[in-house]
């Protein structure tokens, strides 16, 4: 790839299936370097692959479709050139579509209910007097903070906006003669308080909605969160009401709660936390059964919800539960990819339905055919059907056609290391087009990535893609602390920052300059961000190895983090120790950059968005000054108007940007 191709990463959401499961709704978005957004659109495609796509919409940004229970609508979210995204509505045979809402800070996640009257959906509240449209923000009232929770990285300011539930009806005159309304329907605010309710779906009785919100006693102080029920057709809004009961002593971190066919239990993907509420170091999803009764309140639940899948080995993605017949499906983390299961409602051995090397990114499911959003090495998104009964597989889209007709995407070879404690690391070595660059050697860039808790997968990565297109082999994988391997693996490295997880990246560089021939081992790179941004820059602290480095979003000084960071309360605090006690104090010391920043002789460019509150930008703005006044050669780059996301979902023109400082820095150093 060159930087201008990021225009060609066009990637489905999760899509809508009719309810014969004949026809699927996917919502197709890709950067556009002319409008400086993210565009898309919704794209209708027959589930047996007998035509190809057509579009059933033309917006801006079209997302989140939803195919009413009768067939005949479809709900989406559209949000114009720099607007505030609103419901939609329109014919599934296609049509003229109709607003819906005007929320003041936009609306999402639509749910139909079971009568297809209605929608359930999410918006943000503002605090009278903030987020005016046309205001001056600088000219309001000051923010009194009391909580540990008030902000949050790619939002801004989050308790003065919390995320309530709204309920809006179809208007008669386009339910029963396809007019389009006067003006816009009313919408109902579903729930009050400080819960943050989002995720809503409704239960079979038409009336209940269930959500996920945090509405336990000092909800602030821990990241536990419930499964709540909603009552629709209450005349006022009210708090949430919790069915796994935080506040009674439910250790849960629910992410994702979705009804039975019958409405007899919810289906939850969620993590134990343990005791404090805060035990999220390599807490792994896992699926869940809670089984409710219907009484005179609403539904309720029935004792605690059953663990259905282990935690141990298995780490259930947010947001995927689809139950059909006597199985659930659910997506888990493997080895850099990331599957589809049917798990056995009953307990027992899960099936695989879509494997490895596809990297799952949504499912849907109607009568038996389950519509797959999935990426793979050759592409950044794919639609599939697969059969749930027997997983037969038809892809339906070929989105990647005019990024291999380019001829510059380059396949990655997989790797298997050993660390010097006998464990194995997992990862790739992708190599420059020998047709362009000759067969070598070639400089090599290591490159690490974020979270710990996370994975590199098999799907096509710009950030490598671009570098073996400008000469460059890159080697990247999955060291002790990353998500997809086990818990036990994720775990390694707590207490431990720089300890395993350098042993792992190091040994995984030394086997492929060793077992690759055309990697040259005396021009090596290494970057990454956020928490490979923290790897990279502890790296340089430890050898002098390296002919250059990119510290990247850097997770820098786990002190100041603390007191700066939207996850500062709590992420070094669990992940390093906590610097409190003198015993702490050297603990904390023992894993941080900043602490043996005067080791550093590697040439570095700092790399930082100014509007980061996930690893805020004093971190990359002291990693500098301190490299500066030591005479080691250093470079800042910072990005106005940028959150933590910059690289994945910024700019566009601020990625390309960013690609074009990366190669100008890797052609000055691995020369």
């Amino acid at each position: 790839m060159i930087p201008e191709d990021i225009a060609l990463l066009a990637t489905p959401g999760t899509s809508a299936v009719s309810p014969d499961g004949t026809l699927a709704v996917v919502a197709v978005t890709q950067p556009d370097l002319a409008a400086d957004e993210e565009v898309g659109h919704l794209w209708l495609v027959p589930t047996d692959g007998s035509a190809p796509p057509r579009p059933l919409t033309r917006g801006h940004r079209d997302t989140s479709p939803a195919w009413s229970p009768d067939g005949r609508w479809v709900a989406f979210v559209r949000a114009e050139p720099k607007g505030k995204p609103q419901l939609h509505v329109v014919e599934a045979t296609g049509g003229e579509p109709v607003v819906l809402t005007d929320a003041p800070l936009g609306a999402g996640d639509p749910r139909w209910s079971p009568d297809s009257r209605r929608l359930v959906y999410v918006a943000r509240v503002p605090e009278a007097g903030r987020y005016v449209p046309d205001g001056d923000p600088s000219a309001e009232a000051p923010r009194l903070i009391t909580t540990f929770q008030y902000r949050a990285d790619n939002l801004g300011f989050s308790y003065d906006r919390p995320r309530h539930l709204f309920v809006v009806d179809l208007p008669a005159s386009l339910l029963e003669r396809g007019e389009r309304p006067a003006a816009l329907p009313a919408s109902r605010r579903l729930t009050d308080g400080a819960g943050d309710a989002h995720a809503p779906c409704w239960l079979p009785d038409g009336r209940h909605v269930v959500a996920v919100a945090a509405v336990h006693p000092n909800h602030d102080e821990d990241l536990r969160a419930d499964a709540v029920v909603v009552d629709a057709d209450a005349a006022e809004p009210a708090a949430p009401r919790p069915l796994t009961d935080a506040a009674a002593g439910s250790t849960l971190g629910v992410e994702t709660a979705v009804p039975s066919a019958d409405g007899g239990a919810l289906w939850l993907v969620a993590g134990d936390l343990g005791p404090s509420g805060r035990g999220f170091v390599a807490t792994q999803n896992a699926l869940y059964r809670l089984d409710l009764t219907t009484g005179a309140g609403g539904p309720a639940a029935v004792g605690t919800p059953a663990r259905l899948t282990d935690p141990e080995t298995s780490d259930l993605v947010p947001g995927l539960v689809l139950p059909v017949g006597d199985e659930v499906l659910v997506a888990d983390q493997v080895r850099g990819a990331v599957v589809l299961i049917a798990v056995p409602a009953a307990g027992g051995e899960p099936r695989v339905l879509v494997d490895a090397p596809r990297v799952v990114l949504g499912a849907a499911e109607a009568a038996g055919t389950a519509v797959v959003s999935a990426a793979d090495p050759a592409s950044a998104g794919e639609v599939l059907a697969v059969r749930v009964a027997d997983g037969a597989t038809t892809v339906l889209t070929d989105l990647a056609a005019p990024l291999r007709a380019t001829g510059r995407l380059r396949l990655p070879a997989e790797l298997t290391a050993t660390a010097p404690d006998g464990y194995p690391v997992h990862g790739w070595v992708t190599l420059p087009d020998p047709a362009r660059h000759g067969d070598g050697p070639y400089p090599t860039v290591l490159m690490i990535h974020g979270g710990p808790f996370a994975q590199y997968t098999h799907a096509v990565f710009d950030e490598v893609q671009t570098l073996a297109h400008a000469g460059y082999a890159v080697v990247h994988g999955n060291p002790r602390g990353s998500g997809g391997y086990g818990a036990a693996h994720g775990r390694a490295i707590q207490g431990a920052f720089g300890t395993v997880d350098t042993d792992d990246v190091l040994a995984l560089l030394d086997h492929a300059l060793a077992t690759t021939p055309a990697l040259d081992a005396t021009r090596v790179g290494v970057m990454g961000g956020s928490y490979g941004g923290y790897l990279t820059a502890w790296l340089t602290t430890q050898t002098h190895r390296f002919a250059g480095a990119i510290v990247e979003r850097g997770f820098l000084d786990p002190v100041s983090f603390v007191g700066s960071s939207d996850i500062g309360w709590f992420f070094g605090l669990e992940y390093l120790g906590d610097a409190a006690t003198p015993e702490g104090a050297a603990a904390v010391a023992a894993q941080s950059p900043m602490a043996h920043v005067g080791d550093v002789r590697t040439p570095t460019l700092v790399i930082h968005s100014e509007q980061d509150w996930r690893c805020p930008v004093e971190q990359g703005q002291r990693w500098f000054v301190e490299l500066k006044r030591r005479g080691v050669p250093v470079e800042l780059l910072l990005f106005p108007g940028e959150g933590h996301e910059l690289s994945r979902s910024g700019r566009p023109s601020h990625r390309l940007l960013r690609f074009e400082h990366v190669l100008r820095w890797w052609a000055t150093r691995l020369a």
